[in-house]
Formats: structure tokens, C-alpha cells, sequence
């Protein structure tokens, strides 16, 4: 089965990098020149008829892989520009400058007109916003009809964390050196990258012994090692019993998604304890689902008992109804899978979860629950999930564009799946009771928090490439769910 991918953060890298360097005689140069190199073939692959290149290289030495592809681009008989916002730094940058301008290379003062322009002027080693020319000339770049690749990683983007830390390149294609960036698959860095392309620059795989992955990530061919085929007696019996409570008054519709999603992702029952008045409704829609009017803990708590698994918060509100029914899920001891108003409140109340819980935050929520503003959550995904697990104790998924899920203080799954067009009211119901299906069939939390978000993130591209992401509903991902879920089938 397809493995996930290993994603580094900036301390790994430079490891890598001086690993290499040694592996390769103690001359940095040559994995320079490599890296170049490399970048030269992406250009020729990419952009093949790219007659005028423009070269944007910054002090570093992420601005001398760029001297080596200009140098190789001119050789070529490409009419090569670069533009600098200083002199190199370092004697690696100098040198490859130097070998640049050798060969009749010329530095030229604006970008003009050009047919593909090269970011190379800050790499991984990037702490802060750009600021003066350097800020000016990315803006131009990013105003520019030309497509743009940038080099290792897009100028002014955090390749740990993936944040944007002022204005930042927005490239066409990344081409990531030696190995995969952790935070080029999350947050900002999503709309900044575009397509990602890794060159190892021909280092062995030893390299790597002993340099544990930041994060793991999953793209939509993992699905099938979660998926094993059922055994020919399977019976309901085997594949849980799922309880989604939600659904206060004007909420139905929350609490019925996350019942068809469950019962889409393979769960053997599903009951569904909510209003008296969505009932019918909900019946009429779902008829599979066992509906309950439930009007206070008294009459939940015998579904409570019969259930495998707790799915709460879809249209919960919270109020008193909500709280009552919330407080009772909390106090069954049933596996949780927790959303919406049911995260609202636990962020007001506090609670001892537990490591077979499940919570679903999206950056708003997760600013509630750690108490702090959703900015600060965004500029950090990585350390926001690994706060939200440590300090609620169940695994925990930061949803978002690159969803990110932490199960213990090891390293996090990064969901590389996923559209804009998810970005409306119903997606986190369908996932709640996707992870609460799988939970149910015996996954435990965390293969359930991996497999149900990358299975939802999924099924809202296949969904999206029938007819676009604009006016996607999360109805229009349950037909995919089953299908996506099935990955073995025959």
C-alpha cells in the first residue's frame, strides 16, 4: 500500500543539507550546483519554450541555486535577466554569482517583460517579513503575467510552520530541495506553493538514518490501507453502532448529515437523538437511521448504553438542552467524537477527555479552546494541534486547508486533500460522523481521525471535478464517501 510522505521541518533540512555536503567531499558548492541543475531541468520540463527568464536572487544561498540556473539557462541561448535586492552574502552565493556574470550573465534593475520568472531569494532560513526592496520586488513579482517557480520554497513563506510571514511569492510550481517541507502543506503556504515538485539533488537514502519526519502526509492513496475488504459473514453487528446527538431547534439538517455520513462510511447502525420536531424530517430523508425525540437525559440515556460510539455536537446549540445532552455523552464513558457546539461549550466548561476521543476543531474553535485569538492559530498549525492534544488529551484535528491531526506528542498527519469549495456550513457534520463510523467498525482514534478526515477531504475533490467547488454541498460528497471507502472493492 502507499506509504505517507515524510515532511521535514527547517532543523531536518539543514541536517540533510550538511549531511550531503559531507557525503559529497565537504564542498557546498556541489550541492549547489546540483540544486541548480535540478531547477534547470524543472524549467526545461515545465517551460519548455520559456525564451526570457527573469531571476529574482536574494543574498543566500537560496539566491545562488538561482545564479547556477541563470548561468545554465544562458549557456543554453535563454535570454537571462537576474535581479537582486543585495549582494551575496556568502562566499557560496559569491562564488556562483561570479560564474554567473563569467559567462556574460547581466544583473538588470526591474523585471520587465519576461516569459517565466524564478524566485530565488529567501529559502527555508527565513524568520521574518520581507521588508524594503526585497518586499517591493515580491510584490512585482506576484503583479507579473509571468508564471513564477520558486525555489525550495516560496519567498516569504515559513516552510515549518506554513505561514505566511508578511508578503510572499505566489508561485506557479515549488521545487523543494533534498526533501519534503512540513509546512508547504498547510495553512497559507496552500495558496503560495502551487504545485509541489521535490528533487533530492542524488543523495543516498542513508542521508536520512537516524532524522525522524515533523509530520507524515496522507494523499488520497492511502485510503486504501485503511480500507481492507469486509469478511463474507460480516454482519451489522460487527461494524458499530453510531449515536449522533445534535439537532436543537432550527439545526436538523446539522445532526442529519452526520447520520448519512456515517451510515456512507460504512457503520452497521446508526441512531440519531434529537428535537421532536426533526423527526419526521429526518426520517423522511434517512429512513435507515433510527430516529429519537429526545428531550432530556433521561430518555438518552438508554441509547447511550446501546451505542458503540458517541458522535456529539451537530446543531447541539448551547443551550440548556444542549448542555444537559452534552454532560450526559461526557459522563458515558463511550468513545466521543466531538464538534460544533459541543467543542463551544467544552471550551467554556473544561473537560477530561480521554485518548479514544475524538475533536474536530476548525482555527475559530481551536482559538476558543486554547484561549487565544484564531490568528495565533493560523500562524502556527503545527504547534496549535500539538496544544490542542496535550492539553484535552484526546487526538485532536485542526480542519482547515491542510488539516492537521496530532494523536500523541509524536509527529502529526497532514491531510494533503481538500478544496475551497469545502468551505461551508455542513462539512465538519458529514466529518464527525465519518469519524464516528469508522471509530464504530474497530479503527482506533487516531487511524479513525487520519482515515475519516483524508476519506471527507477526498471525496470533496472528486465531488468538486464533477462540477466545480463553487456551490458545493456537503450532500454532494456522500455518494463519494461510499465510493472512496470501498477502495478495495472488486
Amino acid at each position: 500500500m502507499p506509504a505517507p510522505l515524510p515532511l521535514f521541518d527547517a532543523v531536518a533540512l539543514r541536517t540533510l543539507e550538511a549531511r550531503g555536503i559531507a557525503l559529497l567531499g565537504g564542498d557546498p558548492g556541489v550541492l549547489m550546483a546540483r540544486a541548480g541543475a535540478a531547477a534547470w531541468r524543472c524549467v526545461r520540463k515545465h517551460w519548455p519554450q520559456a525564451a526570457r527568464i527573469v531571476v529574482a536572487c536574494g543574498p543566500g544561498n537560496n539566491g545562488g541555486d538561482g545564479y547556477v540556473l541563470a548561468r545554465l539557462a544562458r549557456e543554453a541561448g535563454r535570454e537571462v535577466r537576474v535581479l537582486r535586492v543585495a549582494e551575496p552574502a556568502s562566499a557560496l552565493a559569491q562564488r556562483a554569482c561570479t560564474a554567473y556574470l563569467a559567462a556574460g550573465g547581466v544583473i538588470a534593475g526591474e523585471l520587465g517583460e519576461a516569459d517565466l520568472i524564478v524566485d530565488a531569494l529567501f529559502g527555508i532560513g527565513l524568520s521574518r517579513a520581507p521588508e524594503g526592496p526585497a518586499a517591493a520586488l515580491i510584490a512585482a513579482i506576484n503583479a507579473h503575467p509571468a508564471p513564477v517557480l520558486a525555489l525550495d520554497v516560496p519567498s516569504g513563506i515559513d516552510a515549518g510552520r506554513g505561514c505566511a510571514l508578511g508578503v510572499a511569492v505566489v508561485a506557479d510550481r515549488t521545487l523543494q530541495f533534498l526533501a519534503r517541507h512540513r509546512g508547504l502543506r498547510t495553512g497559507a503556504a496552500l495558496d503560495h506553493c502551487g504545485e509541489l515538485e521535490l528533487a533530492a539533488l542524488d543523495l543516498p537514502a542513508d542521508v536520512f538514518e537516524g532524522l525522524a519526519p515533523a509530520a507524515w502526509g496522507y494523499r488520497r492513496d492511502a485510503l486504501a490501507g485503511f480500507f481492507p475488504l469486509r469478511p463474507r459473514d460480516a454482519h451489522k453487528g460487527r461494524h458499530g453502532h453510531v449515536l449522533c446527538i445534535g439537532g436543537d431547534a432550527g439545526s436538523g439538517g446539522a445532526v442529519l448529515l452526520a447520520a448519512q455520513a456515517a451510515l456512507r462510511c460504512g457503520a452497521g447502525l446508526v441512531s440519531v437523538a434529537t428535537r421532536e420536531a426533526h423527526v419526521p424530517a429526518l426520517l423522511a430523508r434517512c429512513p435507515e437511521a433510527m430516529v429519537h425525540a429526545i428531550e432530556g437525559t433521561a430518555a438518552l440515556r438508554p441509547l447511550l448504553a446501546r451505542a458503540d460510539v458517541v458522535a456529539v455536537g451537530p446543531g447541539l446549540g448551547q443551550g440548556e438542552w444542549g448542555r444537559a445532552l452534552l454532560a450526559a455523552a461526557l459522563d458515558s464513558g463511550k468513545p466521543r467524537v466531538l464538534d460544533a457546539d459541543a467543542l463551544n461549550l467544552l471550551a467554556e466548561r473544561g473537560a477530561d477527555l480521554r485518548p479514544e476521543d475524538v475533536i474536530t476543531p476548525h482555527p475559530g474553535e481551536a482559538a476558543r479552546l486554547l484561549g487565544v485569538t484564531t490568528a495565533e492559530i493560523q500562524r502556527d498549525r503545527f504547534a496549535a494541534v500539538a496544544a490542542l492534544q496535550a492539553r484535552y488529551g484526546a487526538v485532536a484535528i485542526l480542519k482547515g486547508a491542510g488539516s492537521l491531526v496530532q494523536a500523541d506528542a509524536g509527529a502529526p498527519a497532514v491531510v494533503c486533500a481538500g478544496n475551497p469549495g469545502m468551505a461551508t456550513g455542513g462539512m465538519g457534520d458529514l466529518l464527525t460522523g465519518c469519524i464516528a463510523a469508522l471509530r464504530g467498525q474497530g479503527m482506533s482514534a487516531a487511524d479513525a481521525a487520519v482515515a475519516g478526515a483524508l476519506l471527507h477531504a477526498a471525496a470533496g475533490d472528486a465531488a468538486a471535478r464533477e462540477d466545480g467547488e463553487r456551490g458545493l454541498l456537503p450532500s454532494d460528497l456522500l455518494p463519494w464517501l461510499r465510493r472512496l471507502a470501498n477502495p478495495m472493492r472488486r
